[in-house]
Parts: C-alpha cells; sequence; structure tokens
C-alpha cells in the first residue's frame, strides 16, 4: 500500500472525490455530489491508494445540513408532532430488536468477541461507535469497517429503492441556486452554521456540527425569522464531504478485511434490512405517515445522508431526522451502560 503524508493524503483524497463527481456528472449518474466520491474513493482504497479524510472542513459541511433541517422545523411540523408520536415511540423497540439480532450474528455466527459484536451491531453514528467501541476494548478497525459497510450498503440502496418502489426522481434540484437568494437570509444562515456550530462544541452536544446549527437555525425559523433552506451549491458542498467521509473509512483495507470483516458486515446489511423492512411495511401499512418519509425514517443509515435523500425528494425532514436523532441519542446513551455490562459480564465468565 503506498503511504503519504497526512497533508498529500488530503489533498490525493479531495482530487480522487472531485474526479468521482466529474465522472458522475459526465455519465449523468443520480447524485454525483454524494455517489462521485463514495464510489471513487471506495476504488481508490481497493487499489491500496493511501487516504485521509479532511477534518473540520467535513464538519463545517456538516453544518449546511444542520441548517436545512433545522430551517425545515415550522409551525406547521409542530402541529403535526402528535400524529408522528406513534413512529417516534416505536424506535426504542427497533433499537432492540436490532440488537437483540445483530450482537448474536456477530458473537456465534461471526466469532467477534462481545463488545467488538454489540459496537458493530449497533446502528448508531459511525464515528461514535468506533469510539466507544476503542473505550470499552473491542477492535476499532473491525468495528469501523463493519460500520462503514452498513452506512455504505443503505446509503446505496435507498436511492434504488427510492426511484424503482416510491417512482420518485432523484435529478431534482436541490435548493434554489445562490444568486436567487435574498442577502440576509444567507448571512442567517451562515450565522446560525458558524455560532450553532461553536456553541454545540462548548457545551459539548454529541453531533454538534449537525445539532448546534439545527437547534439555531429551528428558533430562527419559528421565530418568522428564516423562511428559505441553504442553497444548491451548499448542498452540493455538504454531499461532497459526506460521500468522502463514507468512503475514507475503507482506506488500508486488505483482502482479508474484505473476506472477513466486509462481508461479515453485508451478512448484517441483510438482516438488517429485513428488520428494517418489515419495520416500515407495517408503519405504511397502518397509515402512520408518508410512506417516503417513513421509509428514510427507519433507513438504518446515517442522518447526515438520510437528510439529503429527503431533501432531493422532497419528504418531510423534520419527520425524518426526528425519527434518525432518537435513534442515536437512544444508542449513544445506551452505549457506556451497554459496555459496562459487557465488561462485568466478561469478567464473570472469564477463567479463573
Amino acid at each position: 500500500m503506498l503511504v503519504i503524508s497526512h497533508p498529500l493524503a488530503r489533498f490525493k483524497t479531495l482530487c480522487i472525490a472531485l474526479a468521482g463527481v466529474g465522472a458522475f456528472q459526465l455519465l449523468h449518474w443520480p447524485l454525483p455530489f454524494l455517489f462521485g466520491p463514495m464510489s471513487a474513493l471506495l476504488l481508490a482504497a481497493l487499489a491500496g491508494v493511501s487516504l485521509k479524510g479532511v477534518g473540520p472542513v467535513s464538519d463545517a459541511a456538516r453544518t449546511i445540513l444542520g441548517v436545512a433541517i433545522g430551517a425545515s422545523i415550522t409551525p406547521a411540523l409542530l402541529a403535526q408532532l402528535p400524529t408522528m408520536s406513534i413512529t417516534v415511540a416505536l424506535v426504542p423497540v427497533f433499537v432492540l430488536l436490532t440488537g437483540w439480532m445483530g450482537v448474536p450474528y456477530f458473537r456465534r455466527v461471526c466469532g467477534f468477541d462481545p463488545v467488538t459484536s454489540y459496537y458493530s451491531a449497533m446502528p448508531g453514528g459511525l464515528q461514535d461507535m468506533v469510539l466507544f467501541g476503542k473505550e470499552a476494548g473491542g477492535q476499532t478497525r473491525t468495528i469501523s469497517l463493519i460500520q462503514a459497510t452498513r452506512l455504505l450498503a443503505f446509503v446505496t440502496i435507498a436511492p434504488f429503492v427510492l426511484s424503482h418502489y416510491y417512482g420518485l426522481s432523484l435529478f431534482n434540484p436541490v435548493g434554489a441556486a445562490l444568486s436567487t437568494m435574498p442577502r440576509h437570509e444567507l448571512e442567517l444562515m451562515l450565522l446560525t452554521a458558524a455560532l450553532g456550530w461553536w456553541l454545540g462544541k462548548k457545551v459539548g452536544l454529541f453531533g454538534a456540527p449537525i445539532l448546534g446549527p439545527l437547534i439555531l437555525a429551528a428558533i430562527a425559523s419559528l421565530s418568522g425569522q428564516l423562511h428559505l433552506r441553504p442553497p444548491q451549491e451548499a448542498v452540493w458542498f455538504a454531499q461532497l464531504f459526506v460521500g468522502i467521509g463514507i468512503g475514507v473509512h475503507y482506506s488500508g483495507v486488505t483482502i482479508k478485511e474484505l473476506r472477513n470483516d466486509i462481508l461479515k458486515g453485508l451478512g448484517f446489511v441483510v438482516l438488517l434490512a429485513l428488520l428494517s423492512a418489515s419495520f416500515i411495511a407495517t408503519l405504511t401499512a397502518l397509515g402512520l405517515g408518508d410512506p417516503v418519509s417513513i421509509f428514510l425514517a427507519y433507513a438504518p443509515a446515517g442522518q447526515a445522508e438520510m437528510a439529503v435523500f429527503a431533501i432531493v425528494v422532497g419528504a418531510d425532514l423534520g419527520y425524518v431526522v426526528a425519527h434518525h436523532l432518537v435513534r442515536i441519542v437512544l444508542i449513544i446513551v445506551g452505549s457506556p451502560l451497554a459496555a459496562g455490562w459487557l465488561r462485568r459480564r466478561e469478567a464473570k465468565v472469564a477463567p479463573h
């Protein structure tokens, strides 16, 4: 594998990602700013190219999605909260069933230790699961590859389902052009993004790059100050770095890891897809929400990726993100408790 310094690796990563964008645009394939970087970086990683994430720039890009989500939280959306109470209340059931199914799969079928099994199975934020898994003594590389495989798989599956099953176009504009938007709205978006991110970090808010701007933008929207979502150029920028964030996790992957961790991760994806499909079909049949919004709300990928899809297809962005936030909060809050329980369990069963 080619090893290069971090600044050069970051520059090379960005160049490969932009080449992927260009290739997807030339081929007229959907979501070029998301799937172009993701695909190009995956191919580069498999070819042995050393890749590196772009650090704070990636977090800055996520603030755009935070503002977009916050701007979608309007008085009309708040009036809909009672109608989504049942589907939100079922998110903990979905999380419990995921663990009930996933941990035994990784423990008994794949032969992982309990900590690695737990953090591989939980559909939380990729970075959060890797960090918690490391602190609990799990195999971080394995957790990272399996979580990245889950994310990559569902980000790939979702557009196919949206276009072929729901009949939606993935070529819709993702927002108004920058040149058509009022200056005061743009300045307010920039302020909520920067200030929200800074305040979120100061108070230790998890997912600060998204949640901090989301909270401030929601306040601005509900108070009648913010009326628009970020321009399409900003959303493209966000998509680019979300795609990079997924692709770089495969950097340094070996044939052994492809055969073991990634194939085992794909096996879990099948199980998780069946569970998600059952929830989505049941909730849709009961008429508990818009079918597309339910699908995006219960797709076990990241909130940033599903927010992008909701923007593209015009789904209820607030509805979708509310469900993902509940899922991620539950997993993050429960992870330290689960780690402690797993350690105590291991201590009891370990030979003396």
